[in-house]
């Protein structure tokens, strides 16, 4: 049971890391390589402390 919880939250991880990467023109951040890494990889702790993050978060998933 431990392993399907593990591999929801990997899968769940790896989709918001992937449609934020899809939508990261949409936002207003930095385009440069290593922000656009760092700001995906990040995604989950980022989302829950910082609201201007959440806002372009949102930006990037609607694609607008």
């Amino acid at each position: 049971m431990g392993y399907l919880v593990l591999f929801v939250l990997l899968v769940v991880y790896v989709g918001g890391v992937w449609r934020f990467l899809s939508g990261y023109r949409h936002t207003n951040f930095n385009r440069s390589l290593a922000t656009r890494i760092s700001l995906a990889l990040l995604w989950p702790g980022l989302l829950l402390v910082n609201p201007s993050y959440r806002k372009n978060f949102q930006k990037a998933l609607k694609g607008r």
